[in-house]
């Protein structure tokens, strides 16, 4: 259950990551706001990722 948990969010990590950079190569952004916004919201769920990857670790070596 927790490696599943674990995938979802590595990839809606490498999903919002995708449509950043998608976002600022075709420059339609013209003051960044929305590239900002996905960027955030990138560290936000690798920031969970990561925990999520420090609790299945921990569970495991219990």
């Amino acid at each position: 259950m927790m490696l599943v948990l674990v995938i979802a969010a590595a990839v809606l990590t490498a999903g919002i990551l995708v449509t950043g950079i998608i976002q600022m190569a075709r420059g339609t952004d013209v003051t960044g706001k929305t590239s900002n916004k996905l960027m955030q919201a990138r560290v936000v769920a690798q920031a969970v990722t990561v925990v999520l990857v420090m609790i299945m670790l921990a569970l495991a070596a219990t």
